[in-house]
């Protein structure tokens, strides 16, 4: 039987020993070269002194990866039972180091799983990549649980997360990145270097938190980016017409004729204070 680096099956091998086809309905694309798993566990950081989650698994290819770079300990949440007894040979051969979770990661709250300062690194699930982003950008306390996400993402969604004021893809989830987030592309990969091939390019990214944030209140900063970019070819004083429109941004001093992708997160945050203070 041949091995990997890591002393371990080719992945090519692990999936025809589990009868592994990745799943469309499960938005699996598995990624199989072993030197670009290594290059996303290197990029990730210093791994040996904290907990890595990951998010699909899938046959292991980055978990092996995580692990071969020193990480303590990885929490793995696979949803695809299949998946199962190819992440319990890798948990035998680093004994006590990966702990897989059978679940559906949008209803996992892994923060009592792992200590604090963990990373979550992940080759993400594209159906579900955006939602779970969203929910670790927004929960209440800050700085959060994890030190930092190291992403795949699709690169379109990766470009909206890291776009800056005037760009073409900024939009609502670049101004919550950016807000609590320094956020960059690493790299990108094309199609061809998962299984199945998806149509579209994919983008590493790496978000660690901000240390100081403008504390504004979450729920008001998601209704203004919803407004104003659901219409975003109109002036912020027509798409913010159902939150106060003219006499909110005058609160917040916003020039009224501005379109949404114009400002900067200071005026989203200026625009969330008025409003909560406009609904106490």
């Amino acid at each position: 039987m041949r091995v990997a680096s890591d002393g371990l099956p080719p992945l090519s091998e692990v999936l025809q020993t589990h009868g592994l086809q990745p799943k469309k309905a499960l938005g699996q694309n598995f990624l199989l070269d072993l030197n670009i798993t290594g290059r996303i566990a290197k990029l990730a950081g210093d791994l040996s002194g904290c907990d890595v989650v990951e998010i699909g698994p899938g046959p292991g290819g980055l978990t092996r990866a995580l692990l071969a770079a020193g990480a303590r300990r990885v929490v793995a949440i696979e949803r695809d039972t299949r998946c199962l007894p190819a992440l319990e040979n890798i948990a035998a051969h680093w004994p006590g180091r990966l702990q897989v979770i059978e679940a559906d990661a949008l209803t996992v709250d892994f923060i009592g799983l792992v200590e604090p300062g963990a990373r979550i690194v992940a080759n993400l699930p594209y159906n579900v990549g955006t939602e779970l982003l969203i929910r670790w950008l927004s929960c209440e306390g800050w700085p959060p649980h994890w030190s930092s996400l190291t992403l795949m993402f699709q690169r379109e969604v990766a470009q909206r997360i890291v776009a800056q004021t005037g760009d073409k893809a900024y939009g609502r989830l670049s101004v919550l990145a950016g807000w609590r987030c320094n956020a960059r592309i690493l790299f990108d990969l094309p199609p061809q270097a998962f299984t199945p091939p998806p149509k579209v390019f994919s983008s590493v990214v790496s978000l660690t938190p901000r240390s100081v944030i403008e504390h504004v209140p979450l729920d008001a900063l998601q209704s203004i980016t919803a407004a104003a970019f659901g219409q975003r070819r109109k002036m912020l004083r027509r798409s913010l017409s159902s939150l106060g429109g003219e006499d909110l941004l005058q609160d917040a001093g916003i020039v009224p004729t501005l379109r949404g992708e114009a400002l900067g997160i200071s005026d989203f945050c200026a625009l969330a204070r008025a409003l909560e203070a406009r609904n106490p």
